[in-house]
């Protein structure tokens, strides 16, 4: 368990997203709508 946390982890240099993730994202984000209420935070998807 020790040599689990004792070693470097690898560098990733191709950390670069999918066009289909980002307007994923993007497209999720634009529907997301928060309604806060007293103190309390509602969520709603409106698709």
């Amino acid at each position: 368990m020790a040599k689990l946390y004792s070693e470097c982890p690898q560098k990733k240099d191709n950390l670069n997203p999918k066009k289909e993730t980002i307007d994923f994202l993007l497209n999720y984000s634009k529907a997301l709508s928060v309604i806060e209420c007293s103190d309390l935070k509602f969520e709603t998807l409106q698709n």
